[in-house]
């Protein structure tokens, strides 16, 4: 077992080696040094992908068997880069402004946001691509198997079965390390891209290594390969065009449809202009892989015995020609195409699994629906990595059931097919608005199961999942729908005739089933938005929704995207809408923006399902119908206005009337406040009045009687005088007559400052504090005691008001390039959406008190911050309730 020692060493090293780079490449991203990752190079390196263990070992094996033939897997892809500005841009556009995540995100978006033909989809998709991760984990068990045999040491069948169950746990395990970091799937996976980019240089260098060997290393050069090509059977040019419009047709649809093309194609784009440069450099990629592919078969041909298998000649000419180095090299170059064709095909499809069927089924048994607080990012996270494992487990599966006998390219033609079902319902959903969700569901349905009935089935071998007599004379005796000879036509090549009647059969029905049905106004308005998506790429679907919902939506989106990125969203839109506060009005533009921030962790459909459950169906507007109706455009831009002009008086009156119910509000609260104040006021100087004539009417009062009423009159008058100093402070914040005092000191120093005048006294439960100090070592230039009396204040209503049984406190930090965030949450039943607008408003005292106060404190945190150039705000959606405080970020700096 040396050699086979020596192979798992090499493999676990050149692992270890992509770890790195992968790692690398994720640091240098998150930390915003990484430019050099956004090289158009690169992304043209990524789209090597395409080129497997089946284009490193099988494309020799092809040339060996059917001549030129091999050159059609490389046309296809070739003219479909070529002609990019037509389809490749308009998907990259597509993916791009709806937030797509995968081609199963793509086809059920475009179709009315269908999870049903998403599922669909998903399903097809992973069936489809099984064979190919098979052929992959093939490639590299026969890899083993050959080296072992060179050192007279062979593999048992149970051993090349382990072999391929330790690899497909490896290619898993590093899939799920850095295919899963992040939730978003419209993020780019920058160190899953660059490992790719890499590999895609070892392989070319291998196989060019291999090849300047065989050419001057084997043979005496050029004109020997010549004259042993015209020798051989591969130098008969023989090119049957059925097969070959066939075969150049399929990789071109394999190119546009295999999941892992579209995730580096599209998900991972980084700019439209990176396909100018693929167009012509990808193709010269093809170009320098196929140019040793014909010299090594007919060298293999003709220097290895007879019965050799010409898939692995790329191996086994170096090993016969005694050159172990080079031999190892070539079986990097292997395990490099098979490896990133694995890990990226289990990336994409996992997304597919986790968006359209785990997170729609667990969604489904919540009865709470999308408003429940909770943080359902580990479900998505742990349902891609199961995924994961259970996609290449399934191509392990089908590595044992097929017996691993097949040729590369066999196995390879028989996934292409598959895939190349979805070319129709693609193609016609971003070219015909007239295509409907029906129309495709019928024809993906058609086209699987003729390709799964005339090929994939019978690559199992007779007998094992279709029997002899069905191949022969059909199923229940009816020779027509023999799988190779439908309607009775025969002489056609099995491929062939797969492909013929699959794709035929799936447009057809497409087709008829579209002009049959009707599209429902979402499937018009998303066709519109598809074809046209150069004109209407910013076109927002309408949904509508209240102020009352907008507090539901934050928790729904904290739930998916975390509780810093939605607040931030959030946050952001607030401002954009000149509204005060976190939560923005949910308008139809920030519902749009919401639902495609979510769709790129969660897929377009459950996105707009979890929407549609808060705030119910989404409407169609009039800008949205005048994309469907190009025929009234005119009417429909004039009728457009109109709207437009209607619904924004309508968010104004919205408005005036929120404004009108707070100032009604606040008017009230200032009557109460009146009130209150005098009869705050009215009590301590009525106590002092009349403990004071007591003490100067009253000659046979004790000492202890003196000191008791003296200590009265102290108290009641400090009271007065808090309540004075209270007024007068509010009053000379507003006025801005208030001098700042700046001092440099730390976070926590301030912190623990507050906390302990806040608790100091204190008689009530106590009240648990939960600090990260690490997070809290910043420095700080500000007025720190104005600073400290916003926390005292915030810190004093959480012990006052939390109404928990153990009450707690958690004070978060966090810090970004703009400004320094502390978070006081608390966990309590927090404060009610109608309170919420008027809590930092003057005389404003909410709830039912346990304690007194004038309701000042709040709004003169509010004065303060405002002073200090930060801000203070209630946070909605996280349980209790929970106060955020910004500062600028030139106020704060890390303690060194």
């Amino acid at each position: 077992m040396g050699a086979l020692n020596v192979l798992v060493g090499v493999c676990l090293i050149y692992v270890a080696f992509l770890f790195f780079v992968a790692f690398a490449a994720e640091r240098a991203a998150i930390r915003g040094r990484g430019g050099w990752l956004r090289n158009p190079l690169i992304y043209t390196l990524s789209l090597s992908i395409y080129c497997t263990a089946w284009t490193f070992y099988g494309a020799v094996g092809y040339a060996a068997r059917s001549g030129l033939e091999y050159l059609t897997i490389y046309i296809g892809p070739t003219l479909v880069v070529v002609g990019w500005w037509w389809v490749l841009r308009k998907l990259v556009r597509i993916g791009r402004t709806q937030r797509i995540t995968s081609i199963a995100d793509l086809i059920s978006s475009r179709y009315g946001k269908s999870n049903t033909l998403a599922v669909g989809v998903t399903i097809l998709a992973v069936v489809g691509t099984t064979p190919y991760i098979a052929l992959q984990l093939q490639s590299v068990t026969v890899s083993f198997d050959v080296f072992s045999e060179s050192y007279g040491e062979t593999l048992t069948r149970s051993g090349q079965d382990s072999n391929a169950l330790w690899v497909a746990c490896g290619l898993a395990l590093f899939t799920i390390v850095f295919g899963t970091r992040n939730l978003d799937a419209n993020e780019r996976h920058h160190g899953v891209v660059m490992a790719i980019a890499v590999e895609a240089i070892v392989k070319l260098f291998a196989l060019l290594a291999v090849g300047v060997f065989v050419v001057w290393g084997v043979a005496d050069g050029l004109g020997d390969i010549y004259a042993r090509i015209d020798a051989s059977e591969i130098g008969q040019w023989q090119m049957r065009g059925d097969r070959w419009a066939t075969l150049i047709f399929l990789s071109g649809a394999a190119f546009l449809c295999l999941p892992r093309m579209f995730q580096v194609m599209v998900i991972e784009n980084e700019e439209e202009d990176h396909l100018r440069t693929a167009s012509w450099a990808f193709p010269l990629y093809l170009m320098v892989m196929s140019l040793f592919v014909v010299p090594i078969a007919v060298v293999g041909l003709g220097t290895l015995p007879a019965g050799s298998d010409p898939d692995f000649f790329v191996l086994t000419v170096p090993l016969a020609q005694g050159n172990e180095t080079l031999a190892m090299l070539s079986f990097l170059g292997g395990f490099s195409s098979a490896t990133s064709m694995v890990i990226v095909a289990a990336l994409a499809l996992s997304t597919m699994v986790s968006n359209h069927i785990v997170m729609p089924i667990w969604l489904s048994t919540q009865s709470g629906g999308a408003s429940v607080s909770g943080d359902v990012r580990h479900v998505v996270l742990l349902a891609r990595r199961i995924s994961i494992g259970g996609v290449v487990f399934l191509g392990y599966l089908y590595f044992r059931l097929s017996g691993g006998g097949t040729s590369l390219a066999s196995i390879g033609l028989i996934s292409f097919a598959g895939v190349a079902q979805f070319l129709p319902v693609l193609l016609g959903g971003i070219f015909w608005r007239g295509a409907t969700r029906t129309g495709a569901l019928v024809g993906l349905t058609v086209g699987f199961v003729i390709w799964a009935y005339t090929l994939l089935l019978p690559s199992f071998g007779t007998g094992t999942l279709i029997g002899e007599d069905v191949l022969i004379e059909g199923p229940f005796g009816w020779g027509w729908l023999r799988p190779e000879a439908f309607f009775g036509i025969t002489g056609m090549d099995p491929l062939v005739h797969a492909i013929f009647w699959s794709i035929l059969l799936n447009t057809v029905s497409f087709f008829i089933a579209s002009l049959v049905g009707f599209p429902s106004p979402l499937e018009r308005l998303q066709g519109a938005q598809f074809v046209n998506v150069y004109e209407h790429s910013t076109t927002p679907q309408s949904w509508s929704g209240n102020l009352a919902q907008s507090e539901d939506l934050m928790v729904m989106a904290q739930r998916i995207m975390g509780a810093r990125v939605a607040q931030d969203l959030f946050e952001r839109e607030a401002k954009r809408q000149g509204v005060s506060g976190l939560l923005p009005e949910p308008s139809p533009d920030f519902l749009q923006v919401l639902e495609r921030e979510l769709a790129g962790s969660v897929g377009a459909a459950t996105a707009h399902a979890m929407i549609g459950q808060i705030v119910g169906g989404a409407s169609v507007s009039v800008e949205d119908l005048m994309a469907v109706a190009d025929e009234t455009a005119q009417m429909m831009e004039y009728s457009s206005r109109l709207e437009a002009k209607s619904e924004e008086q309508a968010r104004t009156a919205r408005q005036l009337r929120q404004a009108n119910e707070k100032l009604t509000q606040i008017s009230e609260q200032k009557d109460s406040f009146l009130s209150q104040v005098s009869h705050e006021l009215r009590t301590p100087m009525t106590s002092i009045r009349a403990f004071s004539e007591i003490l100067r009417d009253s000659d046979r009062l004790s000492e202890a009687e003196k000191v008791k009423y003296s200590s009265i009159i102290h108290d009641e008058a400090i009271r007065l005088t808090r309540l004075l100093d209270d007024l007068l402070d509010l009053s000379v914040l507003e006025n801005g007559q208030v001098s700042l005092n700046e001092q440099t000191g730390v976070l926590a120093e301030v912190l623990d400052h507050a906390l302990a005048s806040a608790l100091t006294g204190n008689t009530q439960v106590a009240l648990q504090i939960k600090r990260d100090k690490a997070r809290e070592r910043v420095t700080l230039n500000t007025d720190l005691d104005r600073l400290s009396q916003v926390f005292i204040n915030l810190i004093g209503n959480a012990q006052k008001y939390c109404d928990a049984e153990l009450p707690a406190l958690r004070i978060d930090v966090r810090r970004d390039s703009e400004k320094l965030v502390v978070d006081f949450i608390d966990n309590g039943s927090g404060i009610s959406k109608a309170d919420q607008a008027v809590i930092f408003e003057k005389f404003s005292r909410t709830g039912e008190l346990r304690v007194s106060g004038a309701g000042l404190g709040l709004a003169i945190c509010r004065e303060i911050m405002t002073r200090l150039g930060g801000t203070v705000d209630y946070l909605p959606g996280q349980g209790g309730a929970a106060f955020r405080v910004v500062l600028p970020i030139q106020m704060a700096m890390a303690a060194q």
